[in-house]
C-alpha cells in the first residue's frame, strides 16, 4: 500500500499471532532492542524483495491491534513516516527502529491499553525512498508477501525473547493484506456487512457507501463519518426492518427489535475502534430513514 503523498512510501505490519489465552509480558521494546529487530525484520522482507535495500525500513516496535493501524489516514504510519523525515543520517537503506525509553514509545506511537488483549498483535513498519525503486518494491510485495512473508525463525524468536509472548506465528505483510485479512475475521464473526463502510473509510474516504439490507441495521458513510439510523419500534417496524415471519407474534418482534438495538451498537463500536466518527440520527415514525441519512 502506497502513500499518496510525496516521498512515496509503502505500508506494512508485523502480524503476531499469539498463542490462545496467552498476553505479551510487554508491549513495547526498549530503543536498542527495536533497531535490531528492525534490522532482523529488514533482512527478511529483503529476502522477498532485494529492490527494498535500497529503501529505508522503518518500524515502531510497540504491540497494537490491527483496528489501530487500520484507521482512515493511516495515523500510525504517519506518524512513523514524520519520525523517520525528521531522523539523521543520509536516507537510503537507513534501518531505524522506534522503541521506549524512559518515558515510553513517541507521544503518537503508543499503543492504546483498552485494545491490547486481542491474539492478533502488529508492529508498524514503512519503506521509504526513490519513487521508482518503491514503486518496484511495493508491487513486488504486493504480490509475494503474503504467500512468503513468513518471518526466520531467528526473527520471531526475538519477538518472542523480546516482548515476553507466546508466539504461534510472525509474519511481514502489507496493510493491503492486513485490511483483506481482517475483512476475512470479520466474516466469520458476523460483522461481514459492515466491512464495504469500513473499506470506504480506508481506502476512499471521499466515497459515498450505504448499508441498506434489512433485517440489519441502516448506515451510511460519508463525509468521513458513518450515520446510523436510530429507530424506536414503531418506526423500525414500519420502515420494514423487522423479519417478515414475525408479523403478529409481540414476543418475537421484541426479541428481533432488541437484536436490532444490539447489531447497532455492535456496528457503532467497530467503527469507533477503527476511527471513523459514528452518530446515531433519530428517525421518527412516518419519516423515510434514508432521506434522514442523505440530509
Amino acid at each position: 500500500m502506497l502513500m499518496s503523498t510525496p516521498p512515496l512510501s509503502c505500508l506494512g505490519a508485523v502480524a503476531i499471532e499469539l498463542k490462545p489465552q496467552s498476553v505479551a509480558a510487554v508491549d513495547a521494546l526498549p530503543a536498542t532492542a527495536a533497531g535490531d529487530l528492525a534490522a532482523a525484520l529488514a533482512g527478511d522482507l529483503a529476502r522477498v524483495a532485494p529492490v527494498a535495500e535500497g529503501l529505508d525500513f522503518a518500524l515502531a516496535a510497540a504491540l497494537f491491534d490491527p483496528v489501530e493501524l487500520l484507521r482512515p489516514g493511516w495515523p500510525l504510519h504517519a506518524e512513523l513516516e514524520r519520525l523517520v523525515a525528521r531522523a539523521p543520517g543520509a536516507a537510503g537503506g537507513r534501518v531505524i527502529g522506534f522503541g521506549a525509553d524512559a518515558d515510553g514509545m513517541p507521544a503518537n506511537l503508543r499503543p492504546d491499553p483498552e485494545h491490547r488483549f486481542g491474539p492478533l498483535r502488529v508492529l508498524p513498519w514503512l519503506l521509504r525512498g526513490d519513487a521508482d525503486i518503491l514503486a518496484t518494491a511495493g508491487a513486488e510485495l504486493e504480490q509475494r508477501l503474503l504467500d512468503e512473508g513468513m518471518a526466520a525463525a531467528a526473527t520471531a524468536l526475538a519477538v518472542q525473547d523480546g516482548f515476553g509472548a507466546e508466539v504461534e506465528h510472525v509474519r511481514l505483510l502489507t496493510l493491503h493484506d492486513l485490511a483483506a485479512m481482517m475483512a476475512m475475521q470479520y466474516e466469520h464473526a458476523g460483522l461481514a456487512p459492515l466491512w464495504p463502510l469500513l473499506e470506504a473509510a480506508l481506502l476512499a474516504p471521499a466515497d459515498e457507501e450505504w448499508l441498506d439490507a434489512p433485517p440489519e441495521p441502516l448506515l451510511r458513510y460519508a463525509g468521513g463519518a458513518a450515520r446510523i439510523a436510530m429507530l424506536d419500534a414503531e418506526a423500525w417496524f414500519a420502515a420494514g426492518f423487522a423479519p417478515a415471519d414475525a408479523e403478529g407474534d409481540a414476543a418475537r418482534l421484541e426479541r428481533a427489535f432488541e437484536r436490532f438495538q444490539m447489531r447497532e451498537r455492535q456496528f457503532a463500536a467497530v467503527l469507533a475502534a477503527h476511527g471513523v466518527l459514528v452518530t446515531f440520527d433519530h428517525c421518527p415514525v412516518g419519516k423515510d430513514p434514508r432521506e434522514i441519512l442523505r440530509v
